[in-house]
């Protein structure tokens, strides 16, 4: 197995195979055309918090290249039924986003994986199960870190009902407890339609609304959905009867930046990443050190870690 020296997470047993040729999918049957539902399954072998020690360190040497475990994954997408139309319905954790969620995996979002293409909510969610499970599910981080779903606060909800979109925002924040310790809510925000991925990490105790964009500019791009997170943040303040001690400050980070029109959800993924890697509530205004930019293989990485996540996960 010479093309997978130096991979960084073990394969499944049924996966390993001596010729990439004769890779096939794992063996278990699925009526064809109908949708599976997939349960959330915890690996037994994984140690809660030991992936963290080397998440920002093990970055892939090639980039702009598939890895084997894409091609294993392309090749089971291939032969599935999902080519055909099918789709998988995959139960999240309620921890994930504070309430049950599931997720509908279709070819298209396999494909933006394959073809590093722009990526849509489906596959902005599955990266932050994986991210849920494989970091922070059983440690001190799920304390620390909570995650709000892209497809109930964005641009297109907030344009149609803003008061349901706040609403939603306050019974997330409720869903965590008192917030009184210093805590990041994740907020992949989307400007609609497909459009740009921003991150909006919100520190309730602290009043502190952190923003990373990785193109130029800052929150005053999006004025309707500033104005319904400090709602937002205010309104659970309020049913908390905490007082509002100073009014909440928003920080533009000096992310790295994209350069190109489609990184931008690979851009979220990786700040999310590596926040929570480096178990950082407070993120500098410069963001970083150990991350002044992304290369292409900071990228790649996200694929990878998705690309195995879905094949342990036994979705396709």
């Amino acid at each position: 197995m010479r093309d997978v020296v130096g991979s960084f997470v073990g394969w499944p047993s049924d996966l390993i195979f001596p010729d990439a040729e004769t890779l096939t999918r794992p063996t278990h049957k699925v009526g064809k055309g109908i949708s599976r539902r997939i349960e959330s399954v915890a690996s037994q072998k994984e140690v809660p918090g030991r992936k963290l020690k080397s998440a920002a360190k093990d970055i892939p040497t090639t980039s702009g290249t598939k890895s084997q475990i894409m091609m294993c994954l392309e090749k089971m997408v291939d032969e599935s039924d999902i080519m055909h139309g099918a789709i998988r319905s995959i139960d999240f954790d309620e921890g994930v986003f504070g309430a049950a969620h599931f997720e509908i995996i279709a070819k298209e979002d396999m494909q933006q994986l394959f073809e590093h293409d722009e990526l849509g909510i489906a596959v902005i969610h599955t990266y932050i199960w994986y991210m849920y499970v494989t970091l922070m599910r059983g440690t001190e981080l799920c304390n620390r870190f909570n995650f709000i779903a892209a497809s109930r606060i964005n641009a297109t909800l907030i344009t149609k009902n803003p008061t349901s979109v706040k609403n939603d925002l306050v019974d997330r924040f409720m869903a965590a407890g008192d917030n009184t310790t210093p805590s990041l809510y994740f907020l992949p925000f989307n400007s609609g339609n497909g459009g740009h991925w921003v991150l909006v990490a919100m520190d309730l105790s602290r009043l502190i609304v952190y923003y990373l964009d990785s193109l130029s500019g800052d929150w005053s791009k999006y004025p309707s959905m500033k104005k319904t997170v400090d709602a937002a943040i205010i309104k659970f303040r309020s049913k908390k009867n905490y007082r509002n001690r100073k009014d909440i400050t928003w920080v533009r980070v000096q992310c790295p930046q994209q350069n190109n029109s489609i990184d931008c959800g690979f851009f979220v993924l990786r700040f999310m990443r590596d926040i929570i890697a480096l178990n950082r509530i407070d993120i500098p205004k410069m963001y970083f050190e150990e991350y002044k930019s992304y290369s292409r293989a900071h990228l790649d990485e996200i694929k990878d870690e998705l690309c195995q996540f879905i094949v342990d996960q036994r979705i396709i």
